[in-house]
């Protein structure tokens, strides 16, 4: 059987992305904005107290998300340079130099939202737990990705470096997740699973449920005007960037 693979060189194309994500922008900035908005008032002001930690909880509405998002940006970022590495494509290797940075802020958004957490709940800002020290291993293999990509004279070789990295550093997400099962811990279960119900009273998790799929429409987002940056500076000499330059131009200069 002959598999048509031009659909996945079509979306590896910097063109097409560019030209695509311009019309699904304006959609996914304002799914975002409204699940943010929703989630964070209904998550902090309408979400009822927890019976043990009080108001101390509601940092849950940052924390759990940004956690989410640190550990699954790293698995996007190993798959983009996987591709890069296994079929030579130049925008994978762009999303994946543009994950690092988003996946640093978000992991560190993580563990200083946890460390806030941790303060009433433990009453420590911070402790060598399994689960806080694997995520800040998870920051250190970002903040090697990122700099990797700087290390080097040549943009192919800090490609392949940062992709080998973030590979290897994919060993580190299975730990992080299962940490809090494999040895003693004060870090508290998880509070989503696939095989079992929810720990939390509805309505808190609701609202926790908005907020976990805004922080996923916001990433997404945040992804893509960060490698159509990319795009731009390193096609810059192409034609077609070059016709998006005197478009933006001739509009410029019509506007004044």
């Amino acid at each position: 059987m002959n598999w048509n693979w031009n659909w996945f060189y079509r979306m590896g194309s910097p063109r097409w992305f560019y030209e695509s994500t311009s019309r699904w922008l304006p959609w996914l900035g304002a799914l975002t904005v409204l699940l943010l908005a929703s989630g964070l008032v209904w998550g902090l002001a309408f979400a009822p107290q927890d019976a043990k930690q009080g108001n101390s909880f509601r940092i849950i509405y940052l924390h759990v998300p940004a956690s989410f998002l640190a550990l699954a940006g790293y698995f996007l970022m190993a798959a983009a340079g996987a591709i890069g590495l296994i079929w030579k494509m130049k925008l994978s290797y762009m999303v994946m130099k543009c994950a690092a940075p988003l996946g640093a802020v978000l992991t560190f958004l993580a563990l200083f939202t946890g460390a806030v957490w941790g303060k009433p709940t433990w009453g420590s800002y911070w402790v060598w737990d399994a689960r806080v020290t694997s995520m800040l291993i998870l920051l250190f293999l970002y903040m090697g990705v990122l700099a990797l990509q700087y290390a080097f004279d040549s943009k192919d070789v800090a490609n392949k470096a940062s992709a080998i990295l973030a590979l290897v550093g994919t060993v580190n997400i299975p730990i992080i997740y299962k940490s809090v099962d494999w040895w003693f811990t004060l870090h508290q279960p998880a509070t989503i699973s696939f095989t079992e119900a929810p720990s939390m009273h509805p309505d808190m998790f609701q609202p926790l449920l908005v907020m976990i799929l805004g922080f996923y429409c916001f990433y997404a987002v945040a992804l893509i005007l960060s490698v159509r940056v990319e795009i731009l500076s390193r096609e810059r000499k192409t034609s077609w960037v070059r016709g998006l330059v005197k478009q933006a131009t001739h509009k410029n200069l019509g506007a004044e």
